[in-house]
């Protein structure tokens, strides 16, 4: 049996993939310092951020938002907003937070499927549009939604995979 190799520092923290990270983050400010020069001038706010977590293998992951996204003749500003998400995976349930600051609950539109959650904000001031992939099939019909503070959150149950019963022949 081979030895199993000891985790190391390096690889707890993610720093063994810190090259490919700092890779993605100047070809992000490269992207964002050139949709800035051609953006210059037209109307509208222009947002662009950019979250990172941890999977559950301890890999780091870059999820990006706002309303800046690349195009066929570079970035583009879109009029909806992607508004930052985050997806916590827990034993019996998937949550789901997202920001959408300034907007009224009325306003919010949310759709489910086993794998997906979409969420569309078309208010006057606002809009959001934002699909998100589920990490575990879900059932929509136990979701619940609130919305305080300007903070979405989504909690729905996950599927719950059901065992054969033994059947008795008459």
């Amino acid at each position: 049996m081979p030895k199993k190799k000891p985790l190391s520092f390096d690889s707890i923290w993610g720093f063994d993939e810190i090259d490919g990270m700092m890779e993605r983050f100047k070809m992000m400010d490269h992207f964002m310092s050139e949709a800035l020069e051609q953006l210059e001038g037209r109307e509208g706010p222009v947002f662009y951020g950019f979250s990172i977590s941890i999977d559950n293998e301890g890999k780091p992951i870059v999820n990006e938002f706002g309303n800046v996204k690349p195009g066929l003749k570079g970035p583009e500003l879109a009029e909806e907003i992607e508004p930052l998400v985050d997806v916590i995976d827990s034993k019996d349930a998937v949550k789901i937070y997202a920001e959408l600051p300034g907007v009224e609950k009325g306003d919010i539109d949310l759709s489910a499927t086993e794998s997906s959650l979409t969420i569309s904000v078309h208010g006057e001031k606002k809009r959001y549009h934002k699909e998100v992939d589920l990490p575990q099939k879900v059932n929509p019909d136990t979701a619940k939604a609130t919305y305080k503070n300007g903070v979405l959150e989504v909690c729905v149950g996950k599927v719950v995979k059901r065992r054969g019963k033994q059947l008795k022949v008459e």
